[in-house]
């Protein structure tokens, strides 16, 4: 049976994991590395670049380099987040056909499942060549407080990568599920997690392999990306107040300040202090460089996100009243995400838990590993795992004079379905229209407009008494489907709900298509590669053996003459020769060093 790997998709880094010899294990990337930033460029050759190849060239190329791409996947365009985002981030964002964010590289607009669905295909080759085939299913892990247009998005990515998602799962859930594994537990566990941009608390139930999600909560633009843009506005602050020169406004500056806010930021969680050195990073219009040099200690730092870090214990605050249990009835407290490193949020977590947190999960690993449980627990019949799994937010209709109903309310068990009778408003209606929204605010208009669809046919009667039953249904994966019926005639209705700012059908297979076509292409660049490699170590014993043979003997001169034309052949081949000709050049090397070799052994 295949395997079905585990994938968080994270915000700043990445990582995969499958179960192997009956444990979950982080797979790690061609240079050795359990994570792959999630950063997506585009040279000026047009050549994509991904992970730690694309970070590393941020600095030059910041207008086409995506990072935190996580942060607006699956949002409106005019949603605020969109609008910080285009504010703060060096690529250009643009509004797409479906009331979407759009990415433009190098003159090509990417949607965000295309750009997620990048860095999922990295995911899957790192597995491959781990695996040896190539896998086709995985579970994916999303924030918690995701809503439906966010899963929904994230699951475009994933068949535009290849991979057919058999479950999205919460990243505070598969942490838990890390946790768990393999343990005979009896405890009420809280999940804190804080990554790269998002921040995710739950509170569960762990009993003889059930893991029963008792409340969960978070938000969805809040993480280590805001920690960091704290030491950049300082940065730039004390910069402009000393120089009267506004970093912010050159795009490789800024680039640079975030680098070294990052790098400063993990330098604080070990040390008190950390030295910021950026020489020449601007240069006045007379010529003059300015250099930027300070120290940035601890408590200064701490000071300019103690903000952040009280934001994240309100949520837990309100998601400990939710599940109806008080601090003493938390067993223990598991930290998640690398922002959790730092000093003062474990001291803020130990303060509101009572407790100190535990150590006994890998934050940047936990994740993928409880996605690689859950992954083998689907593909087996004898699975001693069950994940009982919440829905974040309150699912229901707008109801006459703009208020909202609720049917499903937030933190109920998934799978579920709910449904109401409702009747019609006006005399002689024949039609209604069933406005989807999810969301906490009593009016409709102020929750995440989800989607609607029109029930038609109804008879004429007066208002009040045609019924219309509107059911929803929410799947494990936290995924929404609404339908309506006509409890007279039997009529129905309904919708799979299709996120506002998601993509169409067409719009995903074209994207597979290229998709496809881009791994064919990378396929047969990585056979250049080989090609060219074994090429140029050919050339290398060639050489080695003819260097010390003697001119004198006949065949040592015709092989050194004939060595002359295919070397120089190769070395004019080996770097714009396509898959084809390297392999003929390949070959013909090849006779020509077993003749080398057989003419050197008889002398």
């Amino acid at each position: 049976m295949e395997r079905i790997i585990g994938i968080d998709l994270g915000t700043t880094n990445s990582c995969v994991a499958v179960m192997e010899a009956g444990s979950p294990q982080v797979i790690p990337n061609k240079g050795g590395y359990k994570t792959t930033p999630s950063a997506v460029a585009i040279t000026e050759s047009g050549r994509r670049l991904v992970g730690q190849m694309a970070k590393r060239q941020a600095i030059t190329n910041a207008e086409h380099t995506v990072y935190a791409a996580k942060r607006l996947i699956g949002r409106k365009w005019d949603s605020p987040e969109v609008r910080h985002c285009i504010e703060t981030c060096p690529y250009e964002i643009i509004e797409g056909p479906h009331d979407d964010a759009r990415i433009v590289l190098r003159d090509k607009e990417y949607s965000l499942p295309e750009i997620s669905s990048i860095i999922l295909q990295e995911m899957k080759i790192v597995a491959q060549d781990f695996l040896g085939e190539e896998p086709t299913q995985a579970v994916v892990t999303v924030p918690a407080y995701f809503n439906d247009n966010q899963r929904k998005a994230t699951k475009d990515a994933g068949r535009i990568a290849g991979l057919d998602i058999v479950r999205v799962i919460n990243e505070p859930t598969a942490a838990a599920l890390a946790y768990g594994f393999g343990k005979s537990l009896d405890a009420t566990v809280a999940i804190y997690d804080l990554g790269g941009g998002t921040f995710d608390i739950s509170i569960l139930d762990i009993h003889e392999g059930v893991f029963d999600v008792l409340s969960t909560a978070g938000d969805t633009f809040l993480g280590g990306e805001d920690f960091d843009a704290r030491i950049i506005e300082h940065l730039a602050f004390e910069f402009a107040r000393e120089h009267k020169v506004d970093l912010r406004n050159d795009e490789m500056a800024l680039q640079r300040l975030r680098d070294a806010a990052e790098k400063a930021k993990i330098e604080l969680s070990s040390m008190q202090e950390t030295e910021i050195s950026l020489p020449f990073i601007h240069s006045t219009d007379d010529g003059t460089a300015l250099h930027l040099k300070t120290i940035l200690t601890r408590e200064q730092f701490e000071e300019l996100v103690m903000d952040l870090v009280q934001r994240t214990i309100k949520i837990c605050q309100a998601t400990l009243q939710d599940s109806g249990l008080t601090i003493d009835d938390i067993d223990d407290v598991i930290l998640v995400g690398g922002m959790t490193r730092m000093p003062r949020i474990q001291q803020a977590v130990e303060e509101f838990f009572g407790k100190p947190p535990s150590k006994q999960v890998h934050p940047d690993e936990a994740v993928a590993l409880g996605a690689a449980v859950q992954g083998a627990a689907l593909s087996s019949d004898n699975a001693d795992v069950l994940l009982l799994d919440v829905t974040p937010h309150s699912l229901g209709i707008m109801v006459h004079g703009g208020g909202f109903e609720v049917l499903i309310e937030a933190n109920s068990t998934i799978p579920t379905s709910h449904g109401h009778v409702f009747t019609t408003v006006r005399d002689n209606q024949t039609s209604v229209k069933i406005i989807v929204f999810q969301g906490e605010s009593s009016r409709a208009d102020e929750n995440e407009l989800l989607g609607e669809f029109v029930l038609s046919g109804l008879r004429r009667a007066p208002a009040g008494v045609v019924e219309v039953e509107v059911t929803f249904e929410i799947s494990a994966d936290g995924l929404v489907s609404v339908h309506a019926t006509d409890l007279e005639t039997g009529k129905q209705q309904s919708i799979t709900v299709t996120a506002t700012s998601g993509l169409t059908e067409d719009e995903i297979d074209a994207m597979i298509s290229e998709n496809q076509d881009y791994l064919v292409e990378l396929k047969r660049g990585e056979e250049r590669e080989e090609r060219r490699a074994q090429i140029r170590k050919n050339i290398r014993e060639v050489e080695k053996l003819l260097s010390g043979a003697d001119d004198s003997d006949e065949l040592i001169a015709e092989l050194r003459e004939r060595a002359d034309a295919i070397v120089s052949k190769a070395r004019s081949e080996i770097d714009d020769g396509d898959t084809g000709v390297l392999g003929s050049t390949s070959a013909e090397l090849d006779r020509l060093l077993q003749s080398v070799r057989a003419a050197a052994e008889r002398i």
